[in-house]
């Protein structure tokens, strides 16, 4: 995936090219999407284009570089939560980080419905978050938070459905998708609702 110069051992000056870099590709990525250019990133980082391809081969690399950040700090959250004693609002603090994680990063948010899914690190650490989905959403199952035939699956398609939603007034209402959330979250819970159709109800 990663350039093989970036497994090998930096200099300094190289380490701190390679932090400025990161940095500012992440902002970058962050407030214009997977489309900002790599001169628009080196520009921003105050390095010369050349270097961004001594570190990341493509910027498909570095686009997934920055996502597999994203991934793996929601990752550990999900670890976390999967402690909590309240598994039911464990699910939904879930939700709501990868929802915030969207809100703040186009680029991840790009990527997540599907943009650079390609990049093999990006798939194995979409994986992971679906399996944490899955854990946080058998736990509340057992404990009668949520109906019992929500899935992982469900559970991410639905912040997936949230974020669109919302999208639309982005830029005027930036904290509109956590109405949208409680109402998908109490969509989800226990009650005496009818029983959801099956998953693949619509084939």
């Amino acid at each position: 995936m990663t350039n093989p110069m970036a497994d090998r051992p930096l200099r300094s000056d190289a380490v701190r090219s390679r932090k400025l870099l990161l940095e500012a590709a992440a902002s970058a990525f962050a407030e214009q999407g997977t489309n900002v250019s790599i001169a628009q990133i080196a520009e921003r980082a105050g390095i010369a284009k050349g270097t961004v391809f001594r570190h990341y081969a493509t910027k498909e690399d570095l686009v997934a570089a920055i996502v597999c950040e994203n991934i793996d700090t929601l990752v550990d959250t999900g670890e976390r939560l999967k402690l909590a004693a309240d598994a039911g609002e464990a699910l939904r603090d879930f939700m709501t980080a990868i929802l915030e994680v969207q809100a703040s990063d186009r680029a991840f948010c790009e990527v997540s419905t599907g943009i650079a899914h390609d990049q093999p690190a990006v798939r194995a650490g979409t994986e992971r978050l679906q399996a944490i989905a899955d854990a946080l959403t058998e736990r509340a199952r057992r404990q009668g938070a949520i109906r019992p035939e929500i899935t992982g699956q469900d559970v991410m398609l639905l912040v997936s459905g949230v974020y669109q939603t919302a999208a639309p007034l982005r830029s005027s209402h930036p904290q509109l998708w956590r109405r949208y959330l409680s109402l998908a979250f109490d969509g989800m819970q226990a009650g005496n609702a009818a029983e959801l159709p099956p998953f693949d109800a619509g084939r």
